[in-house]
């Protein structure tokens, strides 16, 4: 299984970048991040649906889509690792994860998606999500092999 991220903004500068790479280059799965950007001024709904159809055109073929929005269901870190077992199980080619940016992920994004998830009801920065997303899924990885890295954190 491949786990692509697509998120909106560009985060080579921010400070976040650097923590995000450790915690993907720790994965067992192949992931990728692939950043979309719109330029220009124009109105949020504007730029959100702007945004969505980048999203929409970034996505594989194939796999499994899971939005990330404050709306989606929350889980446990070890609910989301069954689900994690789950998606490899079924030999999906690919788990693709969408976080949004200022504005969140449109509705196209939302009513497309298979999944739609939350780290909780507060907002999170976009930059900050791609951080939390990449911690639960190295967290996942560990609760499925035993390690014991997840009761200790």
């Amino acid at each position: 299984m491949r786990v692509l991220i697509i998120a909106v903004g560009r985060g080579k500068r921010d400070p976040s970048a650097s923590l995000f790479e450790d915690y993907v280059k720790r994965l067992p799965w192949r992931t990728e991040l692939k950043e979309i950007e719109t330029r220009g001024r124009i109105s949020a709904g504007e730029r959100q649906d702007r945004e969505g159809k980048l999203v929409l055109d970034a996505l594989p073929g194939s796999g499994l889509i899971v939005a990330l929005d404050r709306s989606g269901k929350s889980l446990t870190s070890e609910a989301f690792a069954v689900k994690l077992q789950d998606w490899q199980n079924r030999s999906l080619p690919v788990v693709s994860f969408l976080i949004g940016g200022a504005d969140g992920l449109a509705n196209s994004i939302l009513q497309r998606s298979d999944e739609v998830l939350s780290f909780g009801a507060m907002t999170w920065p976009h930059m900050l999500a791609r951080v939390m997303l990449a911690e639960q899924l190295y967290r996942a990885s560990t609760i499925l092999s035993g390690h014991p890295y997840h009761r200790g954190h």
